[in-house]
């Protein structure tokens, strides 16, 4: 279970463009639930994420995963329980080196290095097999570096990479933004059959709300640092993005946007 309990945000504190985003700001996720995050640019959503993996140091509150407060542990230390899929298809995978290269640094997440090969021939196999339940041939390029990969390609290889290892918490970053329309879709129903089969706790972060509401089974809009709305298990199931989008539409109209 996740837990931020009081947690406050201050962006440059002692300037005149000193800023509080999030002030005793509280959410709970509970273990095995897959919640999708909306909201407009500047509503706190990305901060979010940055708080719970620790890119991002708070002035106030705690964050705690399966009850082990984690506020002052170290990003790099948070990542051996914590997996996630950025916005840019770049990221999260090494673009020099092979695909089975890159399975292989996954696999080996966490793990003492030592002076043995980093590619384990042994589980060549393996990574092939999970590279063919993609369905987008890349069983075949094990041998292709990632930086020739389309972003839909690398996406599928980085959902991969990072749900290798056990995880406590699955990070999704907006990461269909930058995928073409039917991409998208291959990448959001990987993500989705990935979730359900490793029954994993995760949030995902979008601006397409069809997705938001496909998605998962609890939905949060988020506003200038607050949670506006929070939808789960049957109000969840009946939403609609009309319904949805009536909310954020009421939102932008009474900051003035």
């Amino acid at each position: 279970m996740l837990e931020l309990k009081n947690i406050t945000k201050v962006y440059d504190p002692g300037t005149v463009t000193e800023t509080t985003l999030f002030k005793n700001f509280n959410l709970t996720v509970q273990d095995g639930q897959f919640v999708s995050v909306v909201g407009s640019n500047g509503s706190g959503k990305t901060s979010l994420l940055n708080i719970i993996c620790g890119s991002l140091p708070v002035e106030g509150g705690s964050v705690s995963i399966g009850g082990r407060n984690i506020t002052k542990v170290k990003e790099f230390r948070r990542h051996t329980r914590i997996g996630r899929v950025y916005q840019n298809p770049s990221m999260g995978t090494c673009p020099s080196l092979t695909i089975l290269e890159n399975l292989s640094l996954a696999d080996n997440k966490g793990k003492p290095f030592g002076l043995t090969p980093a590619v384990n021939r042994k589980r060549v196999e393996k990574y092939r097999a999970q590279l063919a339940d993609l369905k987008l041939g890349l069983e075949d390029k094990l041998h292709v570096k990632m930086g020739s990969l389309s972003g839909g390609q690398r996406q599928a290889v980085a959902m991969v990479m990072v749900t290798m290892s056990p995880l406590d918490f699955l990070i999704l970053d907006e990461h269909t933004a930058a995928l073409d329309p039917r991409t998208a879709e291959i990448i959001m129903q990987l993500t989705g059959r990935i979730i359900a089969e490793k029954k994993l706790t995760a949030i995902m972060v979008t601006h397409n709300l069809r997705y938001a509401i496909e998605y998962g089974e609890r939905l949060l809009m988020m506003d200038r640092g607050g949670i506006v709305l929070d939808l789960a298990g049957e109000e969840k199931q009946k939403a609609c993005v009309d319904d949805v989008l009536e909310v954020f539409n009421q939102i932008s109209i009474e900051c003035g946007n």
